[in-house]
């Protein structure tokens, strides 16, 4: 980016980022300290400890009551839609549409990415533009394609409910107000935690719970012949990293490239997770590639010419047997958690 040239985006973010912090400031005499002992998150065989902001210890009444506006329609401009309209909690919080739709009618224009581990998350949104949870809440909630809402608006609205106040003052010792608003959403969305799939069990636990073809399917998947593992690894199967993955001559949507200015980055996107993945199709940043198996053999293809296309994406010249592809797509399978998505229905 140019000294001359200011993304208005990070602009945004640097302004809501200093009315934060001057809003805890000028609260630092009134600490708020947890009113009931902090819980522990259920962490996962071989997961790491997440980190909690210090000034969101999570409490059970702070994840209840950031639960209760997830799903209420209370948070956009018509009072018909909610997070949870667009994050269905039965496909591991992602949408099953192209693209979501917001009030009124209005569409979107990414595909909506699943709520999965967002603990052990350092960027949000295909773009990573916003750097933490808290600060991610706002973003859909003003958006106009969106929930639509004005913050100062959906804080009236909680003021004046019957119910609300009392949950703010007993989560956070206030009343509602943005700051407690961020923060009890972020709290929730940090205790959906999936970690028990058959994979899981499988590479963890060590259990007998994986077939043949899903064995044969995880060695291609974890291959250099395949190198799918080198933006989908870790415990969430991603590096966090911004990849062109050359779907594209030329990107409607510029991508990462909106936050950074730089050219390099036009038509780059967050690597997703892979958990569960079975269920959080159609694919890609816009939801343009309907199956797995239709992903997969984008990859094998090299995709299409791009200047910013990832060293990762290239033309397989030996490809895969189509059982080889039904192997990748039932191992893929098998990073569906079942005991998740049954506990947050």
């Amino acid at each position: 980016m140019s000294t001359s040239t200011v993304n208005p985006i990070v602009v945004f973010f640097l302004f809501l980022q200093s009315i934060l912090l001057f809003s805890a400031c000028k609260r630092e005499g009134r600490k708020e300290q947890p009113v009931e002992p902090a819980f522990e998150l259920k962490i996962p065989e071989g997961f790491p400890q997440p980190e909690i902001p210090a000034d969101n210890e999570l409490t059970a009444d702070r994840a209840a009551l950031g639960k209760m506006l997830f799903f209420d329609p209370i948070l956009s401009a018509d009072s018909t839609i909610s997070c949870g309209s667009c994050h269905n909690p039965a496909i591991s919080f992602s949408d099953n549409a192209v693209v979501s739709v917001g009030v009124k009618g209005q569409r979107g224009t990414r595909n909506s990415m699943p709520l999965v581990n967002l603990a052990w998350s350092n960027s949000f949104m295909w773009d990573g533009g916003i750097p933490s949870l808290e600060l991610q809440v706002l973003a859909p909630l003003t958006n106009h394609l969106e929930l639509n809402l004005p913050i100062s608006e959906a804080i009236n609205r909680l003021k004046k409910h019957p119910v609300y106040p009392s949950l703010f003052k007993k989560a956070y010792n206030r009343e509602p107000d943005d700051y407690s608003l961020f923060r009890a959403i972020a709290a929730y969305e940090r205790t959906l935690i999936s970690g028990n799939s058959r994979y899981d069990q499988y590479f963890y636990q060590g259990k007998d719970v994986m077939s043949e073809s899903e064995i044969n399917g995880m060695n291609l998947f974890f291959s250099d012949r395949l190198h799918c593992s080198s933006c989908h690894s870790g415990i969430n199967f991603t590096n966090g990293t911004f990849q062109n993955t050359g779907l594209y001559v030329v990107y409607p949507d510029p991508g990462r490239n909106l936050i950074t200015g730089n050219e390099s980055d036009k038509g780059k996107f967050k690597v997703p997770t892979l958990r569960n993945v079975e269920l959080t199709a159609p694919y890609m940043h816009d939801g343009s590639i309907a199956t797995l198996e239709d992903v997969i053999k984008h990859y094998l293809s090299g995709g299409k010419f791009n200047r910013n296309k990832s060293a990762h994406v290239h033309y397989h010249d030996e490809g895969l047997t189509d059982q080889e592809l039904k192997d990748v797509v039932n191992f893929l399978k098998t990073l569906t958690d079942t005991s998740f998505i049954n506990a947050t229905k």
